[in-house]
């Protein structure tokens, strides 16, 4: 049974990492209602974060041509190394951007991680953000309607803007349910980001964040792993991966022609229905 409650750990995983509705937030709401049973107390905060690395593989494998930094092409590069002919100079300098991202929530990750994890990872903030942060996607696209972007590209974002961006993740890491994704795509929506660009860079910023974090609860947790643990892990990773790769596809081809409201109004209507459920209910 633990393993087909992974499968649908996987599943919610999959789909809710890339849309901005925060795939943390669901998590936690789904361990409410399906819990493991073969498996040693801190099992799912460590498995909550480490299954994210399934969903971070569907991004280094849709998107390997435009994250890899190593080119044979002697135009693209301005350095020769050993292992190819040249380093693109180009992914290069995203790769800097994404780095300078991450510092903000690297900080607070780990000098706060238990705390904010003991006294913040509960349905009722959860249910808050959830509101909170549909109400600003809301806004925010009625604010941008008419409004041009000037940045169109992900390769094309500043340094600052790279440092916005991240200060804005910084508030996913605080709040669960805020959604990373969706903090990340806010912030870079109000500092003149193109949709396309801030869901690309968002993507990006993704694979170091989460490999980052996943490692941060594995050593916490410990190396000391039951066969069943392993089992439900890897296949949980699995199935978010081959879910990821397919979310993220459609995402793509979504947001060439919409805009996020609707994730905004998805997200009121789910935390209602927390805060009712939690509040009133149970």
């Amino acid at each position: 049974m633990d393993i087909i409650k992974s499968i649908l750990f996987g599943i919610v995983e999959g789909i809710t990492e890339w849309l901005p509705v925060s795939s943390t937030g669901h998590m936690i709401l789904l361990e409410q209602f399906v819990k493991f049973k073969q498996v040693s107390p801190g099992f799912f905060d460590m498995f909550e974060v480490v299954i994210q690395l399934g969903a971070i593989l569907a991004v280094v494998l849709l998107y390997f041509k435009d994250i890899w930094p190593f080119t044979n092409q002697p135009e693209r590069g301005y350095a020769k190394t050993g292992f190819l002919s040249h380093i693109d100079r180009h992914i290069m300098v995203l790769w800097f951007k994404i780095l300078v991202a991450c510092i903000p929530a690297a900080v607070i990750g780990i000098v706060f991680d238990d705390f904010l994890t003991e006294h913040l990872y509960n349905p009722y903030v959860i249910g808050g953000a959830l509101i909170v942060f549909g109400i600003a996607f809301i806004v925010i696209e009625n604010h941008n309607k008419k409004l041009k972007p000037s940045t169109i590209r992900a390769t094309d974002i500043t340094y600052k803007q790279a440092l916005l961006i991240g200060v804005f993740q910084l508030i996913a890491a605080i709040f669960p349910g805020t959604s990373r994704s969706g903090a990340t795509i806010i912030g870079a929506l109000l500092i003149g980001i193109s949709r396309k660009a801030a869901a690309d860079f968002t993507f990006y910023l993704a694979i170091p964040v989460m490999f980052g974090a996943s490692l941060l609860k594995v050593v916490k947790f410990g190396f000391d792993f039951t066969g069943m643990e392993i089992a439900v892990l890897l296949v949980g990773m699995l199935v978010a991966f081959l879910v990821s790769v397919v979310v993220i596809k459609m995402l793509l081809g979504y947001i060439r022609k919409h805009d996020f409201k609707i994730f905004g109004w998805y997200r009121i209507i789910l935390g209602a229905i927390v805060w009712l459920y939690f509040g009133f209910i149970r």
